[in-house]
């Protein structure tokens, strides 16, 4: 990984939309800290579209679709998407239209309580009354952290009952269909933005932190990976293409002020 200092001037010049995480991407310690929230703002007063990625629940998507400065919101983990139109309506759509959810929800019970029993110092998460598709097991947000040996044996359980599930920062998200944060990433492209990705890959630039950003490192050449992406340098084997200095949110902050800096600096110069 390279230093985010090295990122091309051509680079910067050139970034339309910012795809993000959320939990530990723009927060910090569990906080979105003034200077990260104003970087969002910069970065919108400077037609850059922000859309955060997350494994986090719908009712957080509708909130951070409405009152962030954000072109829109992907949620757990590529259920959903929410934004707003040109009439300042909230707009939802969901990957998989018709899932059965009720059976769904009966699948996801097992195994939470198969987890919870397995591992009782872990909980559910907090936000789960919110969600609409995933179930999301806390092993560190909540409660004592989990070593990583075991946060892996929780993805086994889900993976016994046939459900997919990702390792966040914070939680292991599980679900039941074949949708995912880079597939939704692809359908929100196609219908708000009106872009196909592969064509418009100069455009756009990624930023995340944990094993369940792989695909999107994978995917979009123009990725950068927050300094806490180390913990999990020994599940990562698509990493970033840079790599902040700060952790979390105060890296997300320096990674924006580069790409303003750099921008400037050009304007300037020319």
């Amino acid at each position: 990984m390279l230093k985010i200092s090295e990122i091309p001037t051509e680079i910067v010049n050139k970034i339309e939309i910012i795809f993000c995480d959320i939990d530990d991407t723009l927060s910090f310690k569990g906080k979105i800290l003034p200077e990260t929230y104003s970087s969002l703002w910069d970065l919108f007063n400077n037609n850059i579209k922000i859309v955060p990625i997350t494994g986090r629940c719908a009712g957080w998507v509708d909130h951070i679709a409405r009152f962030w400065p954000v072109f829109g919101v992907i949620g757990e983990n590529g259920a959903l998407y929410m934004y707003m139109d040109n009439n300042n309506k909230l707009r939802k759509r969901y990957f998989l239209e018709n899932q059965k959810v009720p059976e769904t929800k009966r699948k996801l019970e097992l195994i939470k309580n198969k987890v919870l029993t397995r591992f009782p110092t872990c909980k559910v998460a907090s936000d789960q009354p919110y969600r609409e598709f995933d179930l999301a097991i806390d092993f560190c947000e909540d409660v004592p952290p989990l070593p990583m040996e075991d946060v892996q044996e929780i993805v086994k359980i889900y993976e016994k009952y046939g459900a997919t599930a990702k390792i966040s920062s914070i939680h292991v998200n599980g679900w039941f269909g074949d949708f995912d944060k880079l597939k939704m990433t692809k359908l929100f492209a196609k219908e708000v933005l009106k872009y196909d990705l592969k064509e418009n890959m100069d455009k756009i630039l990624f930023v995340g932190d944990s094993p369940n950003d792989q695909p999107m490192f994978n995917f979009f050449k123009n990725s950068v990976g927050v300094a806490n992406i180390i913990n999990f340098s020994d599940l990562i084997t698509h990493p970033p293409m840079y790599i902040t200095k700060k952790k979390s949110g105060k890296g997300f902050t320096e990674l924006v002020n580069i790409i303003l800096s750099k921008r400037k600096k050009f304007i300037l110069k020319n």
